[in-house]
This record gives C-alpha cells, structure tokens and sequence, in this order.
C-alpha cells in the first residue's frame, strides 16, 4: 500500500507493534494509507480471538472497537466500575467508555 514500517512483538505475551511513519506535511492520501492498514490489523486481530487493547490500553482511538470484542453487558460493567472509582469523571475522561 505504499507504506513501510516495522513491526515487532514480544514473543511471551502476543503483543506486537506497527511503527508506520508519519510527517507533519503528509497528504491524505497517504493518511487514508495508515488508517486502512490500522483498520485492516485491528479487525483481523479480532478475528483471530485477539484483542484491540494491547498493553497501553485504550485510548481514543480503539473505544470503537469495544464492541466487537466485548458484550454489552460487559461494557456497561466497565461504566458501573468506573462510576463507582471514578465518581466525577476526573482521570481519563472519554477514554475506553463514556459515563
């Protein structure tokens, strides 16, 4: 697709990482390049019984994908949870689920 990058993992826990490189002066193009590929690894990670966290959690960018990897049910535990610890919404708000 026009774009390269390294990836590597850690061979004990599954975890692998994509370094795709971006510059401040790059075109759509070539950002509509990076996010099909992130696309592409995310949902067939997910396929495979995976899961869209990895070790740094979250995030933005990954709560859409919540969805398909967890039940409803199990999200709305999550937002029980993160009231309950987290009662004015201080630390990370709107990231991971939105109370």
């Amino acid at each position: 697709k026009g774009v390269v990058g390294p990836c590597f993992g850690h061979a004990g826990d599954g975890n692998f990482h994509c370094i795709l490189p971006i510059l401040e002066n790059e075109d759509e193009v070539y950002w509509g390049k990076i996010n099909s590929i992130k696309e592409n690894l995310i949902q067939r990670t997910l396929e495979v019984g995976g899961t869209c966290t990895g070790e740094h959690g979250i995030g933005f960018d990954k709560k859409k994908y919540l969805k398909q990897q967890y039940s409803g049910e199990t999200i709305e535990m999550m937002k029980v949870i993160k009231k309950a610890l987290d009662p004015k919404n201080l630390l990370n708000p709107g990231k991971v689920v939105d109370v």
